[in-house]
């Protein structure tokens, strides 16, 4: 196993940066998390993660809708 430091959440498409952090503030606003342009270490991590969540959520509707947490957690 090769032991690199590259980061798996970088976007594929470069084009797509600008859209991607439009939509992560727009998510931010519509569930009330204060994030703000620059450092946000003032935020706790599970209002990141909420953030990012209803991203993915939002991204993906139909796979979202395939499972539940029972699924992961039993």
């Amino acid at each position: 196993m090769s032991n690199n430091n590259t980061n798996s959440n970088r976007i594929n498409v470069p084009e797509a940066r600008a859209a991607m952090e439009q939509f992560k503030f727009e998510v931010a606003n519509e569930i009330g998390v204060p994030l703000k342009k620059g450092y946000n270490g003032d935020l706790t991590s599970a209002q990141n993660g909420y953030v990012g969540g209803y991203m993915v959520k939002n991204v993906w509707p139909e796979r979202a809708s395939h499972f539940s947490p029972t699924d992961f957690f039993s």
